[in-house]
This record gives structure tokens, sequence and C-alpha cells, in this order.
């Protein structure tokens, strides 16, 4: 028990759980914009499920730590470039989040309805339904491995101890439960924030692609243009907000005075 009154193992504990919360947030958002497409009685339960599913796969890789770092090696070389197994499970995941935000893109700007007349009868509804839903947890659990691949990657080369890694790992897919919901309500009620969303997921997935070839992108970068962009964004909704309200005062008045 000694070893819990270490502050060096508490520190690590602080600043792996804050990495693994950070690289969490493209999961979250590609969990969220997945889950807006279900009925709303099935959100809560794909969310969950989601996220359970990037635990498990984090924590499967942190205790296969020796086949992990064999990924590193080079399975064979492309025109002069070597290729291994995480480049490959990158490259994979890249094109997968290029394809999926591009489509969820055309979907929200030019195609607001999926394709496709509305099931008939309500078996057929329920049936559909449950396709979805599931349909959604692949998709989740696909990405969720990409992601995992590198959170784990990263918190090997910050940390030693096995079990700090996993109480971190715990903790931060703990905190993303709490945020994921208001995150996805949030995004959910913002058509434009939503689609600033996507138009992330298309960097990150352009970034995990590059990193597949070995063009190595900071995702340092790619947060530090999300925060720039949402920050213009939330001065555009409560620019939206304000006059909404001066329009609707404007309405009272007139509704007032005709009175």
């Amino acid at each position: 028990m000694e070893f819990l009154f270490d502050p060096n193992l508490w520190i690590a504990f602080a600043m792996l759980t804050t990495l693994e919360i950070v690289l969490g947030i493209d999961n979250i958002i590609f969990i969220s914009i997945l889950v807006g497409r279900l009925p709303p009685e099935q959100r809560d339960f794909a969310r969950r499920l989601g996220l359970g599913f990037a635990m498990v796969s984090r924590l499967l890789l942190l205790f296969s730590l020796s086949w992990v770092m064999g990924l590193k090696e080079d399975l064979f070389t492309v025109l002069g470039t070597g290729i291994s197994g995480r480049d490959l499970v990158l490259l994979g995941g890249g094109l997968f989040l290029l394809y999926k935000a591009t489509h969820e893109i055309f979907v929200e700007v030019e195609a607001r309805e999926e394709d496709g007349p509305p099931p008939a009868d309500a078996a057929a509804m329920k049936a559909a339904g449950q396709r979805a839903l599931w349909a959604t947890i692949g998709q989740i659990g696909v990405i969720d491995i990409v992601f995992s691949l590198d959170s784990v990657i990263t918190a090997v080369g910050m940390v030693d101890q096995l079990g700090v890694m996993v109480a971190a790992v715990i903790a931060a897919v703990g905190v993303m439960l709490f945020a994921a919901k208001p995150i996805g309500d949030f995004v959910d009620a913002h058509p434009s924030v939503k689609v600033l969303a996507l138009a992330f997921l298309v960097m990150v997935g352009m970034a995990l692609t590059g990193e597949a070839l070995d063009l190595h992108i900071p995702k340092g970068y790619l947060y530090a243009a999300m925060a720039f962009s949402l920050g213009v964004e939330a001065l555009n909704i409560r620019a939206r907000a304000k006059r909404q309200r001066i329009r609707e005062a404007a309405a009272r008045d007139a509704a007032t005075a005709s009175a």
C-alpha cells in the first residue's frame, strides 16, 4: 500500500488521465454524431455501449503490450517507406473516418433525410431501428480500436506501471461517459456545430492516414484549429440568439401596439 503515497505515481496518473481525455475528444465527437442518427430512446444505450467498447479495447491492448509494440515493426516496404501493422490499422481507420465524415456532411448539408421510404408497419420500423442501432455500434467499435491503439502507444511512452495505465483509462472513460451526453445534445441541437465537428473528423482522418504514411501531424495543431473554429462558432451562436431575442421583443411590442 506504500505505493499509494508515492507522489510521482499520482502525478503520472493525473497526466495520463488528462491525456486520455484529450485523445478521446475525437472519439466522443464521432460517437455523438453517429448516435444522433438513432431514435432518442436508443441514444443513451448506444452511447454507453460505445464508450464501453472504448474502455474494453484500451484495456485489452494494455494487457497485450508486447503485441501492441510489435505492431511498430515493419511488415513490408512501399516506395522506400516501411509499413507496419500499426500503419495498416491507422490507414484503415483514417480512410474509414474520411468516408464516414464526408458521407455525414453530405447527408447533413445536401440531403437532410436519408434516402428511401420509411417502413410501412410497426414491426418493420422496429426491425429497421434495431439494424441501425447495431450498425452504429459496429462502426463505433471499429473506430474505437483505431483511437485506442494510438492512445495506448502514447500511454506506454509516458508511464511504466501497468496499474497506473489501467486506472487512468478507466478514469478517463468515466469522465467521457459524463461528458458525452451534453456534448452530443449540444452538437445535435446546433447543425452548424455538427458540420464543424464533422469537418474536424475529416482532419483527424487525414491525420491518421498521414501518420500511417510517416507524415506526422501533431494533434496539437488539429485541436488548436478546432478550438479556434469553435470559438468563432460560439460567437455566431450568441449573435444569432441575440438577434432572435430582438425579433421576439419587436414582435411583442407590435402586438401590444396593435391591441
